[in-house]
């Protein structure tokens, strides 16, 4: 399954010139239109505003991208792989992000980033070393050039 799909987005890609997936989004549920989990994750990952980033951290005393996610999930009782790629590979798809779903980025088909969709294009991650757990907007082309696909385990 895994293989067809990867051959899939090969010749979608091959099409497109060097297109990856759209970054595509769902606004206007507002808070009352989530889910109790969905509501949870975002009031978590809103929490952590200003944690230190930190590899392999998964407290509010430092956090790394997957670690921030996981952090989250488990706040709605939704338990997570560890890293981002296990996240990408193992976690339902979605074709269009919800606030609450995940967001993964990298190169080929390893996901090395992965924050959270909170809406109105913008998600929280745990940017790197030296930084902290952030907004930010995904209108920036970096996000779009590295984007490989969303993925949304809360109801």
């Amino acid at each position: 399954m895994r293989r067809q799909r990867l051959i899939a987005l090969l010749l979608l890609a091959l099409l497109a010139g060097c297109a990856g997936p759209e970054l595509r989004t769902q606004n206007g549920l507002g808070q009352a239109g989530l889910s109790i989990e969905r509501a949870l994750i975002l009031s978590s990952a809103k929490q952590a505003l200003g944690t230190p980033y930190r590899y392999g951290g998964e407290t509010l005393r430092g956090v790394d991208c997957s670690g921030l996610v996981q952090m989250a999930y488990a706040a709605a009782g939704i338990g997570l792989p560890r890293t981002a790629d296990r996240q990408f590979s193992r976690l339902p798809e979605r074709d269009v992000a919800r606030p609450g779903d995940l967001l993964f980025f990298g190169s080929g088909s390893t996901a090395t980033h992965v924050g959270i969709y909170l809406g109105d294009r913008r998600m929280i991650h745990a940017p790197g070393r030296g930084r902290r757990v952030s907004i930010t907007s995904l209108d920036i082309d970096y996000w779009h050039e590295h984007f490989l696909g969303a993925a949304g385990p809360a109801p």
